[in-house]
């Protein structure tokens, strides 16, 4: 499936409204998202604020904005394959997307050998940003290790000192939970145990939790994401933990984009991320407004990250960026105040620095919502590596 027919014709809106004045260039984008299979709904709410975005900044631009689009399929050889065709076949000026982790480690040679900046609009691995770096790969979103080592030293400070830990056995679910213990650790805590559900194969969290029971933790913490965390989130309500063994995380835990379907499981668990739909400033109010007026949902943590990778694009052209090169070189130097907060790359990594915020799930007059207890510092991530070339000429 190259495109659903919604995004086609988002996308034949955006050349249609932007080619009315006159404008100087055109600007290829390619879009790599899961538009099928697990993430179809996140990749949805990539590409709905992705167009929004460009609505709302493309046109200080001076420029059309082609949108291709390919489905990734969540796998990594359908993913190199049709990031070889937007290269080569359809000649784009600029790749944006990539949710998954895996995807991204596998295009990242033909990214980089290309020359095509590529803008991360999701995957989090923290090898993109680290011993894989590349000065054409920005990424917009987070880092596995961003979102979970600020909540260590959070929570020792908020009296828990025992943990027992919960992720997925992959890449992803491997670097959040590193992040976070060693964070823990640092800051004085313990670690008592852990363990590590097969991915997308576990159904059944029972015997993880019992274990987690009886390990003689004051809280534990997990990562999880879409469909494993719905099923995660209600098996640790039912198992009647929540009450003596509080329930923490990243935040993809009870994403606003599936949080509804958890119920009032959610309610109580404490996560931290770099963006949640009820930040108290202008940037946000505006994006959950015009995002809501759209598509009918509230913006999530996923179509932040199209949003602000629209205008990390349209900020780059209005520097003069108009080509592989000059955008490549562009983007790292893009830095705005957007919906999370002040946004701003690390010319060390090309990875985001952006403040990290803790919030606690909470019923609402609307049904759940997101209460935030604290705003984290923004702080670059470890240069893990990077050795970061000269600048793209």
């Amino acid at each position: 499936m190259k495109k659903t027919l919604k995004a086609a014709l988002a996308g034949l809106a955006i050349s249609t409204a932007m080619s009315t004045a006159a404008m100087a260039e055109d600007i290829k984008v390619g879009i790599l998202l899961p538009y099928s299979g697990v993430f179809a709904a996140l990749a949805q709410d990539i590409d709905d604020a992705f167009v929004l975005g460009l609505e709302t900044f493309g046109p200080e631009a001076g420029v059309t904005f082609d949108l291709v689009r390919e489905d990734t399929e969540v796998k990594p050889p359908v993913g190199l394959a049709k990031t070889k065709k937007l290269i080569l076949q359809d000649e784009v000026d600029v790749l944006i997307g990539v949710v998954s982790s895996g995807v991204l480690g596998a295009i990242r040679d033909t990214v980089d050998g290309a020359g095509v900046p590529l803008i991360v609009a999701n995957a989090g691995n923290d090898e993109a940003t680290g011993e894989a770096c590349s000065p054409f790969i920005t990424r917009i979103s987070f880092s596995n290790q961003q979102v979970n080592r600020p909540m260590g030293k959070w929570m020792v400070d908020q009296g828990v000192k025992k943990v027992f830990t919960i992720a997925p056995d992959y890449a992803a679910g491997r670097q959040m939970i590193d992040a976070f213990t060693a964070a823990f650790t640092a800051a004085g805590g313990e670690v008592v145990g852990q363990e590590w559900p097969p991915f997308q194969k576990t159904q059944d969290f029972g015997p993880f939790l019992a274990n987690a029971k009886a390990s003689g933790a004051d809280a534990v913490y997990v990562f999880f994401a879409g469909g494993e965390a719905i099923s995660f989130v209600k098996q640790y309500d039912s198992f009647g933990m929540k009450a003596d063994l509080p329930l923490y995380g990243s935040g993809f835990l009870t994403s606003s984009l599936y949080v509804n379907a958890q119920g009032p499981a959610a309610e109580g668990v404490i996560t931290a991320l770099h963006y949640v739909p009820t930040l108290d400033n202008p940037e946000n109010a505006a994006l959950v407004a015009a995002f809501k007026a759209k598509t009918g949902r509230i913006p999530s943590e996923y179509a932040v990250h199209g949003y602000d990778s629209a205008r990390a694009l349209v900020e780059a052209v209005k520097a003069g960026a108009t080509d592989r090169a000059s955008l490549a070189a562009a983007l790292p130097k893009v830095s705005f105040t957007g919906p999370r907060g002040e946004l701003r790359i690390d010319p060390a990594t090309n990875n985001i620095v952006q403040p990290i915020h803790v919030y606690e799930t909470v019923a609402g007059a609307d049904g759940l919502t997101q209460k935030v207890l604290a705003t984290l510092p923004a702080e670059a991530d470890p240069v893990n590596g990077c050795v970061m070339p000269a600048a793209v000429n």
